[in-house]
């Protein structure tokens, strides 16, 4: 069976490291991490976790909105939890993410959408995301990121050029910062309406006591 699917493609970086330095450790990291974070923000994000290796992870989804704001959550989750770790101790994804036809066969995924996704995900600085331009058409202005043009790249195995881009959560204030920002605003002006009144009224009485005197 075939469909149109957005596959998201995972990988650790520096897995051959982390586990030279210590391999049972970092193997109940993975699991731990795979239990308390990844596996739950890819259910709420009604991802299908097809394929998962050791230092790798791929995920099929309906919604390419879901898929990009799936991949975005687990980064900022890790990069939440390296903070803190030691540097040699931390797990760090790449993570690339196609929108393209899929074959579904006995619970598997395979085809050039599949293939595509676990390219982009080379290209993804450590800790980042990259997307095809396929992704970025259906996602911009329906995610808060900023999106930032990589150019077209040839990818191994992959006939044609491919326009990609990376991708980093918008700086912008959250809406309940926005929400307490105007909330504020609005105490101000209303504080300095009332102090302005009665300056006014002290204004006015002074005037009307300086008449009566001459």
């Amino acid at each position: 069976m075939r469909r149109l699917a957005a596959i998201v493609a995972a990988d650790v970086v520096g897995y051959s490291r982390l586990m030279g330095a210590n391999e049972e450790a970092t193997l109940d990291a993975l699991q731990i991490l795979h239990a308390s974070i990844i596996e739950p923000i890819i259910a709420e994000h009604s991802g299908y976790l097809f394929k998962s290796t050791g230092d790798g992870l791929l995920i099929e989804f309906t919604s390419v909105v879901e898929a990009l704001r799936c991949s975005m959550k687990i980064q900022n989750h890790l990069a939440e939890q390296a903070l803190k770790q030691p540097p040699s101790e931390r797990v760090c994804f790449r993570i690339g993410i196609n929108l393209g036809d899929v074959i579904i066969q006995e619970g598997d995924v395979f085809g050039d959408g599949v293939n595509v996704a676990a390219r982009l995900e080379q290209l993804a600085p450590p800790g980042g995301i990259c997307i095809s331009d396929d992704v970025y058409r259906h996602v911009a202005g329906k995610v808060r990121a900023k999106f930032t043009s990589g150019g077209k790249k040839r990818l191994k195995n992959i006939d044609r050029p491919l326009q990609v881009y990376y991708v980093a959560p918008e700086n912008n204030a959250s809406p309940a910062k926005e929400s307490a920002f105007a909330t504020s605003d609005v105490w101000y002006w209303k504080v300095s309406a009332v102090a302005a009144a009665i300056i006014l009224c002290f204004l006015i009485a002074g005037l009307a006591w300086a008449r009566s005197m001459t």
